[in-house]
């Protein structure tokens, strides 16, 4: 019988999942000499080479492939028996993993995790921040026990629980306050202002603009909500925003804010895990108290809308 560890399991999947000797012993937070004796030494258990050595990344044989994925799937299901046996545990206490998008984490962020501390003051929360594929690929690959993203997500095995809906919002320079609010067609001639490639929020943007297909040349690209704001007040463009983002992003950008005209682009936003996570029923709660805490005013984006001037002219 091979007398494999879990420690070699978990060192073996951290570097199939990195790729790079260097960046899987951080995540390990172990040497990479240490890193790599380990690695050889599930080798010399198995027989045969699970890695090709060589150049700055590594890359898996045929073995290796094979044996991360059953890896992974090892791993799974034994995190799955440390959930099961938290699930019986009240209140829910230990570490969960909560993947949220950029576009949300700095303006919903806060306020989960003082909710959530004072529901379970035992639970070690442990947030990530990363765009909405990278979230869902962490979630079925069991990196994750739960994310807050834009709805819908197209992956079945997720449960999708929609927390609030939330409008987006269009911010120009303060010189163009008194101005009528454009519509969709007007915003296509303009310089629009976007987040790069990889956010759900720069499609859903485009989409309201009817902008599908090539993208327009005076289109430019930035990478937080926080650069586009302030590159609308230095008189480079417009963009637009999700509603929660405005007290913060706005305060110091000498920007105006306005409502769209009706329909108003907006979005869903919901939280998701794995229906084959065992903590599935705390899941649930913890998603009640997210969403009652954004609707009691605690999220934020209600009163940020008011204190900071959001005007309607059409």
């Amino acid at each position: 019988m091979i007398n494999l560890s879990m420690k070699h399991l978990r060192y073996f999947d951290a570097l199939a999942r990195h790729g790079h000797f260097g960046r899987a012993a951080g995540a390990c937070a172990i040497s990479q000499p240490a890193l790599s004796l380990q690695i050889k030494e599930l080798e010399d258990l198995l027989g045969a080479p699970l890695v090709e050595r060589g150049g700055r990344q590594i890359r898996l044989t045929s073995l290796g492939e094979s044996f991360a994925e059953r890896v992974g799937d090892i791993l799974r299901a034994v995190d799955e028996l440390g959930d099961l046996a938290r699930a019986s545990f009240s209140p829910l206490a230990g570490r969960l993993r909560l993947g949220v998008i950029p576009t949300v984490a700095p303006y919903l962020l806060p306020a989960v995790i003082k909710d959530l501390s004072a529901a379970f003051p035992g639970l070690d929360l442990r947030p990530r921040e990363a765009v909405t594929d990278r979230l869902i690929g962490d979630l079925l690959e069991g990196q994750l026990d739960c994310a807050i993203l834009a709805l819908p997500v197209p992956e079945p095995s997720l449960v999708q629980e929609p927390l609030f809906d939330e409008e987006f919002v269009l911010v120009r320079a303060l010189s163009e306050a008194a101005r009528p609010v454009p519509n969709p067609e007007t915003l296509r001639e303009m310089r629009l202002l976007l987040l790069e490639e990889g956010h759900c929020f720069r499609d859903q943007a485009l989409s309201f603009c009817r902008l599908s297909g090539a993208v327009p040349r005076d289109l430019m690209e930035g990478s937080s909500l926080a650069t586009l704001v302030q590159m609308v007040g230095a008189g480079i463009g417009v963009t637009l925003i999700p509603e929660m983002a405005v007290g913060i992003e706005t305060r110091s950008a000498a920007v105006a804010v306005a409502r769209l005209a009706h329909p108003r682009p907006n979005r869903r936003i919901g939280m998701v895990w794995r229906r084959t996570n065992p903590l599935s029923g705390q899941l649930t709660h913890i998603a009640g108290i997210i969403r009652d805490g954004h609707l009691n005013g605690r999220g934020g984006a209600g009163d940020q809308s008011r204190q900071n001037g959001i005007t309607g002219r059409q």
